[in-house]
């Protein structure tokens, strides 16, 4: 095929996902301070209240990221969730599922296949499970605050609040709070380092 024909392809791909992305964030009531910015397709569900911030991101496409995504970014919020992202935050391959509140700050960067869930989604009690008893599911707000790095293939559980500037290494599962100017990571994650953030920037 003439590399013409290509270059036609590619761009009427875009323009059908740019297409997508405006009906959906239209349709599901997304609020926002500037039009987001999509690499793909957002898969998107708000029954509750979504706010992003200026100049947000999100590579959604398995080539907009070339660190190995899973699958597209996907939202969904609750009737009861309320998601707010603050201005310059970037996802790639993101999974937020939102019941009750997460707050992602400013310039949060999240690597490829992070997940950010504030619910377990089913009950501890087999017996709960099998009964389908949704009011013994556990759900708590997560708080992410500004300059927070996330390493790619993390999982933020419920409940969990990250201080400004702190990093967590790749593949973590963090389980409790994590103070601002430090490193955590493993599973569950664990404080390894502080992090001197001087004015001369982020020294490891």
């Amino acid at each position: 095929m003439p590399l013409s024909s290509l270059k036609k392809i590619f761009h009427i791909s875009r323009l059908v996902d740019k297409m997508y992305n405006r009906a959906v964030i239209y349709y599901e009531g997304v609020e926002y301070a500037t039009y987001p910015q999509v690499m793909g397709k957002l898969k998107l569900q708000n029954n509750g209240a979504i706010h992003f911030g200026r100049s947000v991101h999100f590579n959604s496409a398995l080539t907009s990221n070339y660190v190995g995504l899973f699958k597209p970014c996907t939202i969904a919020v609750t009737p009861t969730g309320t998601l707010t992202i603050g201005d310059y935050s970037g996802f790639s391959g993101v999974s937020i599922y939102c019941v009750e509140r997460i707050r992602i700050g400013k310039f949060v960067n999240c690597g490829g296949n992070v997940c950010i869930w504030d619910t377990d989604f089913h009950p501890i009690q087999f017996e709960e499970r099998r009964a389908n008893d949704t009011a013994k599911i556990k759900s708590a707000p997560i708080e992410i605050a500004d300059d927070v790095f996330i390493g790619a293939n993390s999982i933020i559980l419920k409940g969990v609040s990250i201080g400004p500037r702190s990093v967590i290494g790749a593949g973590s599962v963090v389980t409790k709070d994590v103070p601002g100017d430090e490193v955590w990571a493993g599973n569950p994650a664990k404080f390894i380092k502080k992090i001197n953030n001087g004015s001369r920037g982020v020294v490891l």
